[in-house]
């Protein structure tokens, strides 16, 4: 079995998701909520009948994440918006074309070369925050996923992803600028797309280098 301490990336050996440091008290609890999963179709399945908490009697559908399924990049976002809940994919209003670009831009990738999910696969009411107990239902799917994808790199955008895989109290200003070995990926926070659109040049700066940090991590060039 695959432990943090372990060498190479085995893809045809899956292990189990590992918090890094700073891993709390949940930690370990979580695939008690969903059945074993052989691939990402089974689990996306599994997911959209899903009624473990009150957010699945007003959603349109269950948002559960797009890209590819062995990808060594993984985004993780908080929650699915309204563009979200209708057309059923993360991060296709404005928050996700800024997402585009900048992959894009820094990375030299689309979607079709990362994978992309949210902490919470189904739409808060007027796009509210994701509740603490929201996000302890959802958490066995988000688990999962990063099991069965193995990614070398996870990129969280924004608070609520960043102080889930984290761990940590501390906002995404204090974490981000630097990358956290987490096993056998490294976690690299940084801001949500929403947060630079409101925000500006300086958000989407620091964002661009946090991107270039995970490209670096991944091989990919300077």
């Amino acid at each position: 079995m695959w432990s943090p301490g372990a060498g190479g990336r085995r893809r045809s050996e899956p292990a189990p998701f590992r918090a890094g440091p700073g891993r709390g008290p949940l930690d370990g609890q979580y695939h008690a909520a969903v059945a074993p999963a052989n691939d990402l179709a089974e689990l996306a399945r599994q997911a959209a009948v899903c009624v473990r908490c009150p957010l699945a009697e007003q959603r349109t559908q269950v948002v559960f994440g797009v890209g590819a399924p062995d990808a060594d990049l993984v985004f993780v976002g908080e929650a699915p918006g309204r563009d979200e809940d209708l057309q059923g994919e993360p991060f296709v209003g404005r928050s996700g074309k800024l997402l585009d670009r900048l992959m894009a831009e820094e990375l030299g990738i689309d979607r079709s070369r990362c994978y992309i999910a949210n902490v919470v696969k189904c739409r808060p009411p007027d796009n509210r925050d994701p509740r603490p107990d929201e996000i302890a239902s959802c958490r066995p799917y988000l688990s999962a996923q990063l099991e069965l994808i193995r990614p070398k790199v996870v990129v969280t955008l924004g608070n609520f992803a960043t102080k889930l895989l984290l761990q940590t109290d501390q906002g995404i200003t204090k974490v981000r600028g630097q990358a956290y070995p987490m096993g056998e990926f490294h976690l690299v926070p940084t801001y949500h797309p929403a947060a630079a659109l409101r925000s500006g040049g300086v958000v989407v700066a620091e964002m661009r280098a946090d991107l270039v940090r995970a490209k670096l991590l991944l091989g990919w060039g300077s």
